[in-house]
């Protein structure tokens, strides 16, 4: 994945935001929340103060899909 391979002091950030996505997607932690405009349809999740997961929520399939990760500027 670029990310990690740009970040690879995030790596382990990176992969427990993941795990904790799996597991409990509510965790407050994660800082979940939906986005608006034109991503209304879409997520974010953060890894820490500086980078952010964006990610599509399939609630009727239980799927979560990644659609960015970066910092906020590159990620929205």
């Amino acid at each position: 994945m670029r990310f990690i391979k740009r970040h690879p002091d995030l790596k382990k950030q990176y992969l427990k935001t993941l795990q904790l996505l799996e597991v409990n997607p509510s965790h407050p932690s994660l800082r979940l929340y939906p986005l608006q405009g034109k991503l209304k349809h879409l997520h974010s999740v953060s890894i820490n103060m500086s980078y952010r997961v964006t990610l599509e929520l399939m609630t009727s399939d239980d799927q979560i899909v990644l659609i960015n990760v970066g910092d906020h500027e590159s990620v929205y």
